[in-house]
């Protein structure tokens, strides 16, 4: 093999090959060198099988991606992709063969493997779209329609759209495109950062790929080949957030146990027969857990669970999800993309993506501009994607072709995605609100001889637009209307004095504000006591539903999210919210003073190990709504699990004028050098450059 490895400062694995197929083998090989344990972990997760060295806590995701038949689904995309690409077939394949040949020097690297008994096991052909499959599955966010059902049934029909917005555990992203006119080089700029739950190791691995074919640098998934999200080739660079689209429905199921033990489904053409098998979950410490795993016409059976004896009957929820009806999970795209040397073939390219949806911005050394959707979204009854529908009713069927997907030009010389209603609005019901996108359009504008450096504070602001509501409100407390007629309102001087210094206020989430604090302080009680009002009760009660979706289900996050909202519209009435925002003045005003944002504002990463040093996570600056949205759950926590799992500058002009950062670094091994260099930088919102010369890199030996 023709295999070299180079490193850069940070650690940063670039890779040459001869050919496409030889660097992936290659990309493959360096990442099980440098993130053995994290690829392990994915493989586990994506197969079902985590909590059999994890343990009992685990094994909610396990049965949900047993019922889902995620792995079989990964098979079976992969069987179509080898018949319609056979190339990208290999292609794929000689990555996972990349990843087998480096685990073991890997493992032994990784002190999780001997704390959990964990032998490495083999990576399929199909792995990598498995792993694709578990890390996107919740990414439309369906469980969010069993939260609607709960609405309409303990709150109201009426009510069902009311806590719209991006939901607890939805993901979201920042990005923006400044066109030539408006850079300082006269070339393009892409920027941005993705927002997701924050792991350690981190979901995004930096690395450059090259061959006599391409030479990209980029931001790739761990466990999956090239880089399907950022990349900058050269001549051309790209970058996605999520679109907010809706392409997965839930259908209720009437189900019945057969004579011979079977199980059949009643569908729009009636009883027919149902797939059902019984897989085994095994549970490290405990016992394990049987899972009946039923399919019927509409997708896998993901809750409900089923009585034993002929003629019993039940009901369940099936999941009807894209690459489980067509058997396309768009893998063809990703070295066609690295291929890709101008607008005009990302676009082309990206017409065969599939999931998750996804806006993209690109620009090209030629002037070249795109932003568009991506991805596959099924053409519906409107009510397929607000909750659960019924499975016999033939209105809530498919149609055969997915939904046309927007694009937009690229006006007043710059574009941003943040996940607010834009050119996606067409394909999705919730929507995160529009203080990123306005911010940073605004931002933007106030120049018009941007550079990477500049543009790479964008990333840092922390102004908080989405504090505007609450602000009022206080404002309102100390009104004549509110009770003493002195300009009080009524209010004990403690709390008229939280209420003056928040009207002071310059509305950044800073981590070394104490107003910031505060503010956050009177949010918290606002929050805490709007969800304990008598209107909510029937949404306090536990959903009958697994665990694993519980997120989406807990009033008091939901809130949260949607506070802006409740003070102003809602089943609260607005004598009642006035009150409220009273009492959380004065409760602040009696307690303590609240400290600095950041020191309870800090750091929460998911770790498949707990970390025995919980205490050691950083405050961070930022809230949901900033552009440097850092997200918590107002009322319940301050700490942030949430936040930019990394970000970028791909600058046209010269892409070592480019920049990224990851929240931690390259290593996922801990004690290695890269494990957390890069810490410190992702908290100040610094970059660390893009190094393509091979001479300023150190070629790894052996």
């Amino acid at each position: 093999m023709s295999i070299e490895v180079y490193r850069d400062a940070y650690g940063v694995p670039h890779l040459r090959a001869a050919d496409p197929a030889e660097l992936a083998f290659a990309q493959g090989r360096v990442t099980a060198h440098d993130r053995a344990w994290q690829l392990e972990v994915e493989r586990h997760r994506a197969q079902g099988t985590t909590a059999a060295f994890l343990g009992a806590a685990e094994a909610g995701w396990d049965v949900f991606v047993r019922r889902a038949r995620l792995a079989d689904t990964a098979r079976r995309c992969l069987a179509r992709l080898a018949e319609t690409d056979p190339e990208t077939a290999e292609w794929v394949r000689a990555y996972a063969d990349g990843v087998n040949d480096g685990l073991a020097e890997g493992a032994r690297r990784a002190p999780e493997f001997a704390a959990t008994g964990l032998v490495p096991g083999r990576w399929e052909a199909w792995t990598p779209l498995a792993v694709w499959l578990s890390t996107h599955i919740l990414f439309a966010g369906f469980p969010t329609k069993l939260w609607r059902e709960q609405v309409a049934t303990g709150l109201g029909e009426e009510w069902t759209e009311l806590f719209a917005a991006d939901g607890p555990a939805t993901t979201g992203s920042n990005g923006w495109l400044v066109a030539g006119e408006r850079t300082a080089s006269g070339a393009a700029l892409v920027a941005g950062d993705p927002h997701r739950f924050i792991e350690a190791p981190g979901v995004y691995q930096q690395i450059r790929l090259a061959c006599p074919a391409y030479d990209v640098v980029g931001l790739a998934v761990p466990g999956v080949p090239g880089l399907a999200h950022f990349g900058h080739t050269g001549p051309v660079a790209w970058a996605i957030t999520n679109a907010m689209a809706d392409y997965q429905d839930l259908y209720r199921e009437r189900l019945r146990r057969t004579a011979d033990g079977g199980v059949e489904a009643y569908g729009p053409e009636g009883w027919r027969p149902a797939a059902v098998h019984t897989e085994t979950v095994e549970v490290s410490g405990g016992e394990p857990v049987l899972v009946e795993v039923v399919e019927t016409g509409r997708g896998p059976v993901i809750t409900g669970d089923a009585p034993d004896g002929p003629g019993a009957e039940w009901e369940g929820l099936s999941l009807r999800y894209v690459p489980r009806v067509t058997g396309r999970l768009g893998f063809e795209v990703l070295p066609r993309l690295l291929a890709a040397r101008t607008v005009g073939e990302v676009d082309t390219a990206l017409d065969g993506w599939v999931e998750p949806v996804n806006v993209v911005l690109a620009a090209d050394t030629a002037g070249g501009l795109l932003h568009r959707v991506a991805g596959h979204v099924p053409v519906r009854d409107r009510s397929n994607s607000l909750r659960p529908v019924p499975a016999w009713e033939p209105a809530h069927a498919w149609g055969p072709e997915p939904a046309p997907l927007p694009r937009a030009e690229v006006t007043d010389g710059h574009a941003v995605m943040a996940n607010a209603r834009g050119i996606a609005a067409p394909l999705g019901v919730e929507f995160a609100p529009p203080h990123r996108a306005d911010r940073i359009a605004e931002l933007l504008g106030a120049s018009d001889a941007w550079t990477a450096e500049a543009t790479a504070a964008v990333h840092r602001d922390t102004d908080n637009r989405a504090a505007a509501r609450l602000l009022a409100a206080v404002e309102a407390a100390g009104g004549d209307a509110a009770g003493a007629g002195d300009g009080s309102g009524g209010l004990s001087p403690a709390a008229a004095g939280v209420r003056k210094r928040l009207l002071g206020w310059d509305r950044r989430m800073a981590a070394d504000s104490t107003d910031a604090g505060l503010f956050a302080a009177v949010r918290g009680a606002v929050v805490r006591r709007l969800a304990a009002h008598e209107v909510f009760a029937g949404l306090r009660e536990p959903a009958p539903y697994p665990e694993l979706f519980r997120p989406w289900l807990y009033l008091g996050p939901r809130v949260g999210l949607a506070l802006e909202t409740l003070l102003v519209s809602g089943p609260v009435p607005a004598g009642d919210v006035a009150r409220i925002v009273r009492e959380a003045l004065e409760e602040v005003g009696a307690g303590e003073p609240p400290a600095a944002w950041g020191t309870t504002h800090r750091l929460a990463p998911w770790q498949a190990l707990p970390d025995p040093d919980d205490e050691r996570w950083p405050g961070l600056a930022g809230d949901h709504d900033c552009v440097l949205s850092t997200s918590s759950a107002p009322g319940y926590t301050d700490r942030s699990a949430r936040a930019s799992a990394a970000r970028y500058v791909w600058d046209l002009a010269d892409r070592e004028r480019s920049g990224w950062i990851v929240p931690f670094g390259a290593s996922g091994v801990a004690g290695d050098p890269h494990h957390e260099d890069q810490l410190p930088l992702w908290l100040r919102g610094e970059l660390a450059p893009v190094t393509t010369d091979w001479n300023r890199l150190t070629k790894e030996q052996g």
